[in-house]
């Protein structure tokens, strides 16, 4: 059965007359159902939704710029799928909390970390954290397509901007800018442009405005190239990086999964993907289960681990990594 959280939550975005909110809860309703053996039900949830989709109006009408401007979807993930150190998933976990009792803190006139900058290398869980933070809240995730926000045109990026964050106040979500140093940067930087001091300008003064219920991520690889300004902007700044052995050693169990050995030579796994990513790791792990079921093999021994390990490290070593 659904929930009490999952009831809540339907309840309200009801009442709310928020058509994303439920449409997201009800799908997450039904990954809950199917994860509990009850396929029949899941699939019969899936098709009341499909079947109501196109009788059933917007809060916001997904227009032709809407569509280009913004990917949305539904995710499952949790927290318990988050592998980070535990100081940065009881960050996590505040921003959670806050969220859902952001009623509370508004009596005492305080509000929730609504804006979130999150720092680190590729691959780290930055993403993935934007995605549990919408698994674990019942919310639609949005991605900003940057390739399709920044053009050429005087104006043209500031106007989508605008665009953007009209659809932050209207639709609640958890909205992420990955890579967003491409507005973000620095404005005194010699290479920079006119037209994107006016952007990063539109967009500061956008992000201080906006008093949605919505929860704005923004991403970075490289916290050097942005604007001090913008730290300033953000509720919280999250720092990512590669993971440590307790993290690889958690990783490795949870993406093989089934397919894990009882038996596997963990000293060499550490002192081998210590140099590489969450995303570099999980990558492995998927190739090796691969190449277990192609050969017929029921687990992942550590000879076969470790050679898809090794193909990773070879493949960034040889670019120069």
């Amino acid at each position: 059965m659904a929930t009490a959280e999952q009831i809540k939550t339907l309840i309200q975005s009801h009442y709310d007359r928020n058509d994303d909110r439920f449409q997201s809860a009800v799908l997450q309703l039904a990954a809950y159902e199917a994860r509990q053996g009850h396929s029949a039900l899941a699939r019969e949830i899936r098709t009341l939704v499909d079947r109501n989709k196109s009788s059933t109006s917007k809060v916001v009408p997904l227009n032709k710029d809407f569509g280009e401007l913004i990917e949305s979807t539904i995710v499952d993930e949790r927290l318990a799928d988050l592998v980070v150190t535990e100081e940065l998933k009881a960050r996590v976990e505040r921003i959670l909390n806050e969220f859902r009792q952001r009623e509370k803190l508004k009596k005492h006139g305080l509000s929730n970390r609504r804006k979130i900058l999150l720092v680190g290398p590729p691959g780290t869980g930055k993403t993935m954290t934007a995605s549990v933070l919408a698994g674990e809240l019942q919310l639609p995730f949005r991605t900003i397509l940057m390739d399709k926000m920044v053009t050429k045109f005087m104006g043209e990026t500031s106007i989508k901007l605008r665009q953007v964050f009209e659809i932050i106040a209207e639709s609640q979500a958890v909205y992420l800018f990955d890579e967003f140093d491409a507005i973000g940067a620095e404005r005194s930087r010699d290479n920079d442009v006119g037209e994107m001091r006016r952007v990063l300008n539109s967009f500061l003064q956008f992000i201080e405005q906006d008093d949605s219920n919505s929860l704005i991520v923004a991403a970075t690889n490289n916290p050097n190239l942005l604007d001090q300004a913008l730290f300033r902007r953000f509720d919280d700044v999250l720092h990512y990086h590669f993971p440590g052995e307790e993290e690889i050693r958690r990783l490795v169990k949870n993406r093989l999964g089934e397919f894990r050995s009882s038996s596997l030579p963990w000293s060499i796994i550490l002192a081998r993907a210590t140099s590489l990513s969450h995303a570099e790791i999980a990558k492995a792990c998927d190739d090796a289960i691969k190449e277990a079921i192609l050969t017929n093999k029921t687990k992942v021994d550590g000879s076969l681990l470790t050679t898809m390990i090794d193909e990773r490290n070879n493949a960034y070593h040889s670019n120069g990594r």
